[in-house]
């Protein structure tokens, strides 16, 4: 997201700022307004995008061992599993912080409301993973 590059939670050890969210952040946050677009950081092969339990709509991208995680991203997926991405396109775009719909949704907010995933508010997590273990993503600019 070039426009958008203030990070709101970094990579590691934090305390959970919703109920269900981990104390260890495996990915870092970036705040932006829903509609905003989300950018594929490399090439590969979608592996997932749905609803995703704390990560909300997700987009997942695979690239040998590698795979990128975009989470809390509209319910309106612009890629789907199996098609080949570019870095640099377009793949998904933030998402708002109530989603309805997903009858699998464990997350709500104050008012009862359900939430994308375990979030406060409209961000994009961002998260690289090298077979099952996270690594930094800021590792990777």
């Amino acid at each position: 997201m070039p426009n958008h590059k203030k990070i709101s939670s970094y990579f590691g050890k934090r305390s959970s700022p919703t109920a269900y969210a981990s104390s260890f952040h495996k990915g870092i946050d970036i705040p932006a307004p829903p509609g905003t677009n989300i950018y594929a950081a490399m090439s590969g092969i979608v592996v997932l995008a749905k609803f995703n339990g704390s990560g909300g709509c997700t987009v997942t991208i695979q690239s040998g061992n590698i795979y990128t995680s975009y989470c809390h991203v509209s319910p309106n997926f612009l890629v789907s599993p199996g098609v080949y991405v570019e870095k640099g396109q377009i793949i998904a775009q933030v998402g708002p912080k109530n989603v309805y719909g997903f009858s699998d949704n464990k997350y709500k907010d104050n008012n009862d409301n359900p939430t994308n995933g375990a979030t406060t508010g409209p961000h994009l997590h961002f998260a690289v993973r090298e077979d099952s273990t996270y690594l930094n993503p800021l590792n990777f600019f």
